[in-house]
């Protein structure tokens, strides 16, 4: 079984508009310029390091930006950018809205199960319906056309899904509230493993624990949802409820407070509403190869694993088989951090050996660090040999995409851009340019309706 990271290539017009409420470092950053070109090249070389260290890696293309297809839905008419002045005069939020790259964030793109644990042997995709904010309400129709371009169902190894209702009920956030363990300590077999869902709401349960200041985004429902659309075995299928009191201090999702990978379990004692519940369900499930990597809150605060995002960090196993942690900057010059990953990686009783630092900066102004751009797709390798090559990194892929970067992004986005005309022209140039690198076909609306 092969661990692939497909990143989320930021778009083009990356900018800091504050719209996800919740989410403190996007909400402190509202206003401020931009740099899409270092956010795009920031991001592409966390992709090179990971294919440089011999792990799989992958590309999901940004989507059209600004979403005309969404002005016209709400009335508004004429030429596109004729269009796209008038609701800058008229109502820059929502020209803000649509404006967003926030797709960026492939955590958010959908769930996914490894073939290992569904029913019919198939890796299954749900594209995240996100209906909890309107600017990433947007994004499931695109992002299930570029789910299918990237993963087809032709080749008999993936199954795809349409994202759940749109109801509260059922809001769903995808892989970044997800996470598959499995017993690896036995290279070479593949068993099922465990999936972990983490929910922050109990729909219609008014006496259920909730957070009181920020929305809990992902439901019990939702996550029940997923796992019976993708034949989940439900012995072996874990839903917990996040700590309310961590989503009110900017935990807006579990990957903020917890990440896992094989048979580690890396979390804040603070995560989980019920801790010794969760811990206890997963060594029965998992066995003794099962290893919690826990940190105390007198360690590290909540509020510090927010500023640095230490439990954003992708947990990554190498080729040698040991893990390493890929870790934003801002965790190696926080000094209480940084000895929190020191004596993580000195312990000998569990397998994260290493950790490598990236510099994300434009990304994590903007509220996500490593983890939150990459969707984690387990595979065999016949299902890798299935996946659309040209979204897959290779050296001469890495070299072309910064090429790409360079030749159509801006150095500097502040918020009033966002009106340009000329903006829309040139992402949809970008665009079109990018269906070509990767083999996208026809995933964009302004390709599919000239």
């Amino acid at each position: 079984m092969i661990e692939a990271n497909f990143d989320g290539i930021v778009g083009p017009t990356h900018n800091y508009a504050g719209l996800s409420y919740g989410n403190i470092a996007s909400s402190s950053n509202a206003g401020s310029a931009s740099r899409p070109k270092d956010a795009a090249l920031q991001g592409l070389a966390k992709a090179q390091r990971l294919t440089e260290m011999g792990l799989v890696q992958g590309f999901l293309p940004p989507h059209e930006r600004p979403f005309l297809p969404a002005l016209r839905a709400l009335g508004f008419s004429g030429r596109d950018e004729e269009i796209v002045e008038r609701v800058a005069r008229e109502d820059p939020v929502l020209l803000a809205q649509i404006s967003s790259a926030s797709c960026m964030w492939t955590a958010n793109a959908g769930t996914v199960s490894a073939s290992a644990d569904t029913a019919d042997g198939k890796v299954h995709f749900t594209a995240a319906n996100l209906r909890s904010m309107y600017h990433r309400f947007l994004e499931p129709t695109v992002t299930t056309r570029i789910l299918r371009a990237v993963f087809p169902e032709a080749s008999g190894s993936f199954m795809h899904h349409d994202a759940l209702p749109a109801a509260d009920q059922f809001g769903d956030e995808g892989a970044a509230n997800h996470t598959r363990l499995a017993d690896d300590s036995h290279p070479g077999e593949r068993g099922p493993g465990v999936n972990l869902f983490v929910y922050g709401a109990h729909h219609g349960n008014r006496s259920a624990s909730k957070p009181q200041k920020y929305p809990a985004r992902q439901t019990l429902q939702a996550s029940q949802a997923v796992a019976r659309m993708h034949g989940l075995d439900p012995v072996r299928t874990v839903i917990v409820q996040q700590n309310p009191e961590v989503i009110d201090e900017g935990v807006f999702h579990n990957d903020v407070i917890a990440v896992g990978n094989g048979r580690v379990l890396f979390y804040h004692e603070r995560a989980f509403l019920c801790e010794h519940t969760v811990i206890g369900t997963l060594t029965e499930l998992l066995g003794d190869p099962f290893t919690p990597v826990r940190v105390q809150d007198e360690e590290v605060s909540v509020a510090e694993c927010v500023s640095t995002y230490l439990f954003n960090s992708q947990l990554v196993t190498k080729p040698d088989g040991s893990m390493c942690l890929i870790s934003p900057v801002e965790c190696e010059e926080n000094p209480r951090v940084k000895a929190v990953i020191d004596r993580v990686i000195a312990e000998p009783h569990n397998p994260i050996r290493d950790v490598r630092y990236m510099n994300l900066r434009e990304s994590m102004r903007n509220g996500g660090g490593p983890a939150c751009l990459r969707l984690r797709v387990p595979l065999t390798d016949a299902e890798h040999r299935a996946v659309n090559p040209a979204c897959l990194a290779t050296p001469e892929k890495l070299v072309e995409l910064g090429a790409w970067i360079r030749r159509n992004y801006r150095d500097e986005l502040v918020p009033d851009d966002l009106a340009d005309p000329q903006l829309l022209r040139e992402t949809r140039q970008a665009l079109d340019e990018l269906t070509g690198i990767l083999n996208l076909g026809c995933v964009y609306d302004f390709q599919r309706n000239p």
